[in-house]
């Protein structure tokens, strides 16, 4: 089981780095673009919500992608206008940008072991 520390340490790691490299998000995916018109929100305002994950927004991880090899994800969850959002980041390639991989309307209930 991973602590509440490990997680703060982890968010305070990815915004570092976003802050020297940017977010890269992953507009390619369908349901990333339809969850920015569906909650009405900017991309800039996606990108400030990524920002603003705490600790007790975390659902799961570190996850190992097996998929993109972009190293390990950690998966959050947030409520934007009452929906509740599933927000999937990595640290992303050393010296590059953060990564989010998802940011879409949950499609299932998240549970938050440290809420």
């Amino acid at each position: 089981m991973i602590s509440i520390e490990e997680v703060k340490a982890f968010l305070e790691q990815f915004n570092i780095k976003a802050q020297v490299f940017g977010i890269l998000f992953r507009d390619d995916r369908q349901k990333n673009r339809k969850t920015l018109l569906e909650l009405d929100i900017t991309q800039m305002q996606r990108e400030l919500i990524v920002k603003s994950l705490l600790p007790q927004d975390y659902v799961e991880g570190p996850v190992i992608d097996v998929l993109n090899k972009e190293g390990e994800m950690w998966v959050f969850g947030k409520d934007v206008k009452e929906r509740e959002v599933y927000i999937k980041i990595t640290l992303g390639y050393e010296n590059g940008q953060t990564i989010c991989i998802s940011f879409h309307i949950a499609e299932h209930p998240l549970v938050y072991p440290f809420k």
